[in-house]
């Protein structure tokens, strides 16, 4: 062994090290060539797990594999539940109900046929039709980023889409110790599963409301960074565990950790902090799923997983493109909606793994089911870019004809409001006065504060805060800085301040500064900083000081 038997860190950290060691250099030579970097991460996985990497680390290979792979999926879906938007699912409720709700029911129903035509029956069938009916969130609305358009109508349709399956597969994920097990047979132990689950929801639902945001604020008031992060995986950690003593993965108790804290007013000081790490859980996920191949599976069954990722996303892709014309999308919409939402996703693998551990899913067929789905998932990003000129083409033959998208495919009120608004960084005295002026001016702002006691009366006034750090490039990212106008640092803290002011300026690099210094050195610091307008609060404070004096000469200067 290269470690030591006694040593039971060790080989988890050396497994890590191989892992994202082994993912830079593969993701190095895929952007030589211009391919996705998702492949990379599954190929690297795959590597791994079938080489004797992992043997050779001293670590136990089945105990590595499934710490690994669950730890990539909890992380994944913590995040996914962090941005899971109420307020999204209330604007696109009829995408959500009407599309969403079309394309699970076509699509599971579809693939029960396949299934049942190659000799799968019985709950089974229900398991993987409805697995394989699932996308992915994440691969789907990461391409859409990577393409520029993450708010257009096709990619505000696939969200849709995606929401209506993430509700959907919790209550399939509640129901599926009743449908497949030991636990199965009869109505009473569905019915039972569900009382379960509503018990659970119910629960969270009253952390979101009195527990969690009571103890964020508490936390919040400590001014420790240290402590908030503790705290949101404590949060995590502990709603995934009662997740788990419900009957219900840990998965979902990750997922639902999301929606809690995504609830609360601090949900996005929590983002700012969670994005920079979310494509390391992207990428520890994906590898975890290639760590889960078994490549003899694969070369004996090569043809039937090569058949079913085709299947898949043809399929999959149809019935979105038919769905999104029928609400109106223009083709090229349309079918990069369909190409987005083409393969099965995250919560396919964390459903199969759970049928798989319940015993209800054969290890054969479990193991053609995850190549298909990490191979369909990997290819999304590059059928996207595919569909751009595809779609060129087609609308230039006049093959299809421009439709009126529906409303709920445009940005809703508020979002397509906040352009050209003014960024307030800070709410002391300064900031107060500056929001007061700009609410007289009808211009709209953003503000972000630190303190959690002014955050939370804000929030109940109506006032679009965030709690969140004004130096980070993630916090400029949600408070919309590329589409401002203008952001302002009411604050007298110049190195805060020129850190705020990079983070602004790559992702508008023509937006207006303003920057306070209370010494001239810090003036200096500011005016490297390329800061358009500069206060000197001793310069400024001495100028009115000069007139008061003078005024009672009645001298002007």
């Amino acid at each position: 062994m290269l470690l030591a038997a006694g040593n039971e860190v060790a080989p988890v950290v050396a497994l890590m090290a191989m892992v994202l060691g082994g993912v830079v250099l593969v993701s190095l030579l895929l952007i030589k060539f211009k391919q996705s970097l998702l492949v990379g991460y599954f190929i690297c996985g795959v590597i791994l797990a079938n080489t004797g990497a992992i043997q050779w680390l001293g670590a136990d290979p089945e105990d590595a594999v499934s710490g690994l792979s669950e730890l990539g999926v909890v992380l994944l879906m913590f995040t996914l539940g962090i941005e899971f938007s109420i307020r999204e699912l209330l604007h696109l409720r009829r995408v959500v109900i009407g599309g969403g709700g079309m394309q699970m029911l076509v699509t599971t129903m579809l693939a029960m046929g396949v299934c049942l035509l190659l000799g799968v029956s019985g709950s089974t069938l229900l398991v993987v039709g409805f697995a394989l009916a699932l996308s992915s969130t994440a691969v789907s609305i990461k391409s859409f980023q990577d393409l520029g358009q993450p708010d257009t109508p096709g990619a505000r349709m696939a969200l849709g889409i995606a929401i209506f399956q993430d509700l959907a597969v919790i209550v399939f994920m509640v129901v599926l110790p009743s449908l497949v097990g030991d636990g199965a047979g009869g109505a009473m132990p569905i019915v039972w599963s569900l009382l379960k689950g509503v018990l659970f929801l119910f629960l969270c639902w009253g952390l979101s409301r009195v527990g969690v945001p009571h103890l964020l604020h508490t936390v919040a008031l400590s001014r420790s960074r240290e402590l908030f992060t503790v705290t949101v995986v404590a949060l995590c950690a502990g709603i995934a565990w009662v997740a788990n003593w419900f009957g219900l993965s840990l998965a979902l108790g990750a997922f639902a950790t999301g929606l809690v804290v995504s609830e609360s007013i601090y949900s996005h000081r929590v983002l700012a902090d969670i994005l920079p790490f979310k494509d390391l859980f992207l990428t520890v996920f994906f590898v975890s799923v290639g760590l889960m191949i078994d490549l003899s599976v694969v070369r004996e069954s090569w043809w039937i997983i090569l058949l079913g990722v085709s299947v898949i996303l043809l399929v999959k892709g149809m019935v979105v493109i038919a769905i999104g014309r029928k609400m109106g999308l223009r083709l090229r919409q349309a079918l990069l909606a369909g190409a987005a939402l083409s393969s099965s996703g995250e919560f396919s693998l964390v459903l199969l793994s759970r049928a798989a551990d319940l015993g209800g899913l054969p290890a054969e067929l479990e193991q053609m089911l995850l190549a298909c789905t990490a191979v369909s998932m990997a290819l999304v990003p590059g059928l996207m870019r595919g569909m751009i000129p595809l779609s060129s083409k087609l609308e230039a033959r006049g093959w299809c004809k421009p439709k009126t998208c529906k409303s709920d495919l445009t940005y809703d009120a508020d979002a397509s409001a906040l352009r050209d608004h003014v960024v307030i960084c800070g709410y002391g005295p300064v900031g107060q006065t500056l929001h007061e002026a700009m609410e007289r001016a009808s211009v709209q702002v953003v503000i972000l504060e630190m303190n959690a006691d002014t955050v939370r009366d804000l929030h109940k006034r109506g006032v679009r805060v965030m709690f969140a750090d004004a130096t980070k490039e993630d916090t400029m990212r949600l408070a919309k800085v590329d589409t401002a106008r203008a952001i302002a640092f009411t604050f007298p803290e110049p190195q805060l301040a020129c850190a705020g002011i990079r983070a602004a300026r790559t992702l508008n690099p023509g937006i207006v500064t303003y920057a306070r210094a209370k010494f001239s050195p810090e003036v200096e610091l500011l005016k490297k900083e390329g800061v358009h307008h500069i206060f000197h609060d001793e310069k400024t404070s001495g100028n009115a000081m000069v007139q008061a004096v003078l005024g009672c000469y009645s001298v002007d200067i």
